[in-house]
């Protein structure tokens, strides 16, 4: 995500949530718009995806509230203008440089934002005095991977491998992209990987250095492996432990575990998008799961006992009472999928009454029997006098 969209890019609105929204309803609209617009419920619609892709980044800095935050403070301050100069003492406008506000911070020429901000910018704003040719550490990229649970997994809980491939230092020249391990510093830059772009009105922004391609390093003899880049392509597997409870759709962050970071600096985050296979017997909603189980006419009618089957743990037993209709909908306490604080939800067990295909020669004449008794009972009366009166 570049600063830019950082600053410019609405995410309430892409939400649908109001700036005062509350960590829940930030995480309830997300849901929502997350299972509307997934690419699994969307194939082949590009439009979708893309709504998934910004849905997905407003959840990530909205969720997270040191980045709401962040995010807040920078739209109050870019956002809508802030910081603009004014009219001056001398030539009408004064020069304005971001680097004095923030610097004092850390101290020093190669100050910066001391905290808060800075972790959003990481310097897109620098001073526009003397460079210094100390190279900045770089945060490794940000690494998206899947993984395919069963419906039993998704619910307790699992530990699954996952191969990544991702740019890491490159072995060969120790990071370096120089042969020999000895890369100059860029002197367009003076080492910082970044050049002052001149916006007008007093301050400037920075753009990656085009000589060095943002490293502050240039390779004298550059490495045939990378390139002179010093990045190389890296796979690896790692043993992902996937929390209990999680739905189809939902996207994991796991800090620190995405690509390696450059000159010490921290590694990206790893984002795991969870796929869940159907059940064939069981099926969820929200922290519960259901099942339709079948009875007969004479377990409705009459009432009785009825075993049902939970996911993973012996059966339990339900009460039914007599009368019961079809389609009525019990519940089993604590049968259900896991929740964040280790509780569990409810087994919804609904009721279907099943009607035999074949009947035996006694239990045919006890239906008939049944019937003649019942021969004046109108089942479908009151639902005619409703029509006629409609």
């Amino acid at each position: 995500m570049s600063t830019k969209d950082f600053i410019e890019k609405d995410y309430y609105k892409v939400l649908g949530v109001p700036k005062d929204a509350t960590e829940a309803e930030i995480k309830k609209a997300y849901r929502k718009l997350a299972r509307e617009f997934h690419p699994d419920a969307n194939k082949g619609n590009v439009k979708a995806e893309e709504r998934f892709k910004e849905i997905s980044e407003a959840n990530d800095v909205l969720g997270d509230p040191k980045k709401r935050k962040e995010y807040d403070e920078a739209r109050a301050l870019f956002g809508n203008g802030g910081f603009r100069p004014g009219p001056g003492a001398a030539g009408g406008t004064f020069n304005f440089d971001l680097g004095d506000l923030f610097g004092g911070a850390q101290g020093g020429a190669g100050g910066g934002f001391g905290g808060g901000l800075g972790d959003v910018f990481g310097g897109l704003f620098n001073r526009g005095g003397a460079g210094t040719t100390r190279t900045q550490p770089r945060r490794g990229q940000d690494i998206e991977s899947e993984v395919t649970l069963s419906f039993t997994e998704a619910i307790e809980g699992a530990t699954v491998p996952l191969r990544m491939s991702s740019q890491a230092p490159c072995r060969a020249c120790s990071g370096t992209g120089d042969k020999n391990g000895t890369p100059r510093v860029c002197p367009t830059c003076v080492g910082t990987g970044q050049v002052a772009r001149g916006s007008g009105g007093g301050f400037s922004l920075t753009d990656p250095c085009p000589d060095c391609k943002g490293r502050g390093l240039i390779a004298e003899q550059p490495c045939d492996i990378c390139k002179g880049s010093g990045r190389a392509k890296s796979s690896r597997t790692m043993q992902v432990r996937i929390p209990a409870g999680v739905f189809d759709g939902q996207r994991i962050r796991l800090r620190g575990k995405g690509a390696p970071g450059e000159r010490g600096g921290p590694a990206g985050d790893l984002y795991v998008v969870v796929h869940v296979k159907e059940h064939p017997v069981f099926g969820r909603k929200g922290d519960n799961l259901t099942v339709t189980v079948p009875v007969t006419f004479a377990e409705a009618a009459l009432g009785g006992e009825v075993r049902v089957p939970t996911l993973g743990g012996p059966a339990v037993t339900l009460k039914l009472p007599p009368g019961t209709p079809n389609g009525r909908t019990m519940r089993a306490r604590g049968k259900g999928a896991v929740r964040k604080d280790g509780t569990r939800g409810d087994l919804l067990v609904t009721v279907e009454v099943s009607v035999p295909a074949d009947l035996s020669g006694k239990a045919r004449d006890a239906l008939e029997a049944y019937r003649e008794a019942t021969a004046g009972e109108d089942p479908r009366a009151e639902l005619f006098e409703a029509a006629k009166g409609a």
